[in-house]
């Protein structure tokens, strides 16, 4: 038996991604597929535009087995920890031999040499990259003359490294080979739009793409042919009753987490220094929704995509402490199913008997979890649950959903 493993986030599923599931099915021969997905905040920093189940139920219509949650501290983590965090939860279940990821380059043989050398750092690698530091160039640029120093090829692909699905990948294979894991990775050229446009393609349409027209037009029928009718159908079920969420929700809440937190600053959370925390503190009275803080916040070596993440990291309390001891402890603690095809029980007893770690299909085992990390872990992934259903609720006056007593999603 061959189980493949996506790591995703569906924000909102699309013609792309069934094409991903199929494709991964047909390359790897894999009688299963399980998804781990980015709960109801993802790796933007901002909100999901649809929630986590929802999300998932698409996921299933189109191919999917299983889905597992991606736990919040490394849905909404910079590229690193999200991709450490969801190869860590496959590795755990004993029984993934494949991870399939879409990338720009489409060929495993690139990026598998970049990420072996950012995963080992040789002394020459990290020489050459603290000389040119010293000398003044910026750190991207440092890491690319250091690693075509390493990889005399990649002075012809260095853009490989920035564009988003690459770095993403890379990562992926990174986590791959510092945890020694027997997964094998497979990679699938992306198609379509490219990941920040903006703009609708024929059929192959970017998850931003879609949000944007949401957000600009606000027509559910303008998304017709770009997703699975089955998908519509669930959008349909639930416009402008339980979404569209954008970030400009949680400004009333980000705000009064931020004065909240304004005396002893922000330096506790995630990813924030010093100059961001004292930044933060000085436009702390200025009029600003969420998206407006980022474009205050944004520099030309900060970028708006990092600075939504830290503002997201405050609102779901998020701090170094925290991570650094889930890091050292075990990286995950649980795997989190969101939903899977109850029909056929192999695939659930198959990972009850080789994961490491407990498999939760019942949000209440979640507080008898053994380790008080793993504890604290996912309770922070319930208040993460209950901070955007609370504004879910608010925006679309609809009751308030209890994350644990939310039942999984079986078909």
């Amino acid at each position: 038996m061959k189980i493949a493993g996506i790591i995703a986030e569906y924000n909102p599923f699309h013609n792309g991604h069934k094409y991903h599931i199929e494709q991964t099915r047909k390359i790897t021969g894999a009688d299963y597929i399980i998804v781990v997905m980015s709960g109801n905040f993802t790796q933007r920093g901002t909100p999901a535009i649809i929630d986590k189940y929802s999300r998932a139920r698409m996921a299933l219509e189109n191919g999917a087995d299983m889905v597992l949650e991606l736990p919040s501290c490394y849905a909404c983590g910079s590229a690193e920890y999200f991709a450490d965090g969801a190869i860590a939860l496959l590795d755990k279940l004993g029984c993934i031999d494949y991870v399939c990821f879409g990338s720009e380059c489409g060929d495993i043989e690139m990026l598998r040499p970049i990420a072996e050398v950012l995963a080992n750092e040789p002394d020459d690698y990290r020489e050459l990259l603290k000389a040119e530091l010293k000398n003044g160039a910026t750190f991207p640029r440092a890491r690319n003359q250091a690693l075509t120093h390493c990889i005399p090829s990649f002075a012809e692909n260095e853009n490989i490294i920035g564009s988003p699905n690459n770095i993403l990948g890379i990562e992926y294979i990174k986590s791959i080979i510092r945890r020694k894991s027997s997964i094998r990775p497979v990679t699938i050229l992306r198609t379509g739009s490219d990941y920040h446009s903006q703009r609708f393609s024929t059929q192959y349409s970017s998850s931003l793409a879609l949000r944007h027209s949401l957000n600009i037009q606000g027509n559910l029928e303008m998304l017709r042919g770009q997703i699975p009718e089955n998908v519509f159908a669930i959008m349909q079920e639930n416009f402008e009753k339980t979404y569209p969420v954008f970030p400009r929700d949680f400004s009333a809440m980000l705000k009064y987490k931020l004065l909240t937190e304004e005396a002893g600053g922000y330096t506790d959370f995630v990813d924030i220094n010093d100059d961001l925390s004292d930044r933060i503190i000085k436009v702390l009275y200025q009029p600003y929704d969420y998206e407006q803080m980022c474009d205050i916040l944004k520099t030309k070596n900060v970028t708006y995509a990092r600075v939504s993440r830290l503002l997201c990291h405050i609102l779901l309390n998020l701090r170094k402490d925290d991570m650094a001891e889930y890091q050292k402890d075990g990286t995950v603690f649980y795997a989190r199913v969101l939903g899977f095809h109850s029909s056929d029980n192999t695939l659930l007893k198959t990972i009850q008997t080789h994961s490491s770690i407990p498999l939760i299909t019942k949000v209440t085992d979640g507080r008898n979890l053994k380790s008080k990390t793993g504890r604290r872990q996912f309770e922070r992934d319930i208040l993460a649950s209950h901070i955007y259903e609370s504004v879910v609720s608010g925006k679309f006056s609809c009751e308030m959903r209890n994350e644990y007593r939310r039942p999984i999603i079986t078909m």
